[in-house]
C-alpha cells in the first residue's frame, strides 16, 4: 500500500509540474530574471503550493498518526550549519543556471535533451559526492 501511495503521490507531483510549466527551464529562468524579461506566472504555482501545503498540514495534524505509518517522523535538528547552507546555495545556483531542480528534471526525462542530460549527470554526481562526504561525518 505504501508503494502505491508513493507512486500516486509522485505521479500527481509530476503532473502538477508538467501542467504548471515548471518542467520548462526557459520559464523558470525567466521567472528568476527579475531585472530583465521577468515572467511572473510561476508565482501562482508557488502560491498554490504554499496554500495547499498550509491547508494539508492543518488537516494532517488533526490525526494522531499518518495513514500508512504508526507515527509521524519529524526532523529533530533545528540548527543551521555550513553543510546545510552550502547545499542550499549550490541547489540555488544550479537551479538558476540550468532552470531545473530535481523534481522537474526527472519529470522532463521523456523529452531528454543535452542540457537536461548534463543536469542529470551533475545531479547524480552531486548526490554521490554528498553521500561520500556524509559517510565521513
Amino acid at each position: 500500500m505504501k508503494v502505491l501511495a508513493g507512486y500516486l503521490a509522485g505521479l500527481l507531483f509530476g503532473l502538477g509540474l508538467a501542467i504548471s510549466g515548471m518542467t520548462d527551464p526557459a520559464r523558470v529562468i525567466s521567472f528568476l530574471d527579475v531585472a530583465g524579461a521577468w515572467d511572473p506566472t510561476l508565482i501562482f504555482v508557488l502560491g498554490g503550493s504554499v496554500v495547499t501545503t498550509f491547508l494539508g498540514y492543518r488537516l494532517v495534524w488533526l490525526r494522531s498518526a499518518p495513514l500508512l505509518e504508526p507515527r509521524f517522523q519529524l526532523p529533530t535538528r533545528r540548527d543551521f550549519d555550513a553543510r546545510l547552507l552550502g547545499g542550499a546555495a549550490l541547489f540555488g545556483i544550479g537551479w538558476g543556471l540550468s532552470g531545473y531542480c530535481p523534481g522537474p528534471a526527472v519529470a522532463s526525462l521523456s523529452g531528454l535533451s543535452w542540457p537536461l542530460a548534463a543536469f542529470i549527470v551533475t545531479l547524480i554526481a552531486g548526490w554521490w559526492l554528498a553521500r561520500r562526504m556524509n559517510l565521513r561525518h
